[in-house]
């Protein structure tokens, strides 16, 4: 594993860069909820990609990926939250615009428990990492299931790192518009409008193979 770790780390740098559901999803949470919402969504990420990685070094996600029925059920899990955090973004800027309030904050723990609960119902990410790691994981050395966890934290954490880069961008956009109620509106419903999108494409996703 030693001799490929630098080929895996600028492999999972690009990756981890590279626009995708996480870094829109993070972006969306923020624009609706602030910087530290984003930030404990990108958190909660991780931790939700930390579960896909056990499972995957534990053989739970090829379980999971060989059978239609468990993928789907996880897939259409996931699609049909992320749906409903969209649906309730946008229902909830519209309220408050007619409402004449401040939108309320969800509170960093809830924000947290969002992002865990979006990533590991996604079994895009479980197919991810077992496409990916096992290219690096060397069976000559030992403890495969080891090199894959080991892998697996290294991705992640970049992942995480990349996300919360994300959630501080998007926190000066939101921070720039807080004068403009009718600018932080639409910002919020876009990002509902961004959290519907995301789950749509993930209840269009396909069982790899």
């Amino acid at each position: 594993m030693m001799d490929s770790l630098p080929l895996f780390l600028a492999a999972a740098l690009l990756l981890a860069v590279t626009p995708g559901p996480g870094l829109f999803y993070v972006a969306a949470r923020t624009l609706a909820g602030g910087r530290a919402e984003g930030i404990a969504s990108s958190l909660g990420t991780g931790i939700g990609g930390m579960a896909h990685v056990l499972a995957g070094s534990l053989g739970v996600s090829a379980l999971v990926l060989a059978s239609a029925e468990l993928f789907n059920a996880l897939k259409w899990a996931g699609a049909l939250y992320l749906v409903w955090l969209g649906w309730r973004s946008i229902r909830a800027a519209r309220a408050d615009a007619l409402a004449g309030t401040p939108a309320p904050a969800m509170g960093v723990r809830r924000a947290f428990r969002e992002g865990v609960v979006v990533e590991a119902l996604n079994p895009k990410t479980a197919a991810f990492f077992l496409a990916f790691i096992p290219q690096f994981v060397d069976p000559a050395s030992g403890h495969a299931g080891l090199q894959f966890v080991a892998l697996g934290t290294i991705s992640v954490a970049l992942n995480t790192l990349a996300d919360i880069a994300v959630a501080l961008a998007a926190g000066r956009l939101r921070d720039g518009a807080t004068a403009r109620p009718g600018l932080v509106r639409r910002l919020r419903e876009a990002s509902g409008a961004a959290m519907i999108a995301l789950g749509l494409g993930l209840a269009l996703a396909k069982r790899p193979g």
